[in-house]
């Protein structure tokens, strides 16, 4: 059985949130800007929207926020949670090594900010984001 491809995960950036002094939530912040983008279009995967149900509907009534349903995925985003056209496109756009995701994000949203962490989420920069992407 082959690993899931895992695009990100929080814990990869906690050390370097920390070292700026930020919250732990800035190491979420540009992957839940790319997960809210893509539970939008549809590109999740039946497993997700099954086993994320309950925090779906909690996220779509204003219940709950994007890092609420990051966090009931351990804050990780994983291939499995994606649909195939999903996937595709991830792996094009928003996978690290070769993606231009973190490119656009960093031009589109950390601008004259120390660095892509300082970024904050907020509706606001979610729909700057969203129409790069």
């Amino acid at each position: 059985m082959e690993s899931p491809h895992v695009y990100d995960k929080a814990k990869y950036h906690y050390e370097t949130v920390e070292e700026y002094g930020l919250t732990e939530d800035h190491a979420d912040n540009h992957t839940v800007f790319f997960l809210r983008w893509l539970i939008e279009r549809g590109l999740m995967s039946e497993e997700f929207v099954d086993e994320s149900a309950t925090i779906l509907e909690k996220f779509r009534t204003g219940e709950a926020g994007i890092h609420d349903v990051y966090g009931w995925w351990d804050c990780c985003l994983i291939d499995d949670m994606l649909s195939d056209e999903g996937n595709d496109f991830a792996m094009h756009y928003f996978e690290f090594n070769n993606g231009k995701y973190l490119h656009d994000y960093a031009e589109t949203l950390q601008r004259e900010l120390p660095s892509e962490y300082h970024v904050d989420y907020s509706e606001e920069n979610y729909q700057c984001i969203k129409a790069v992407i």
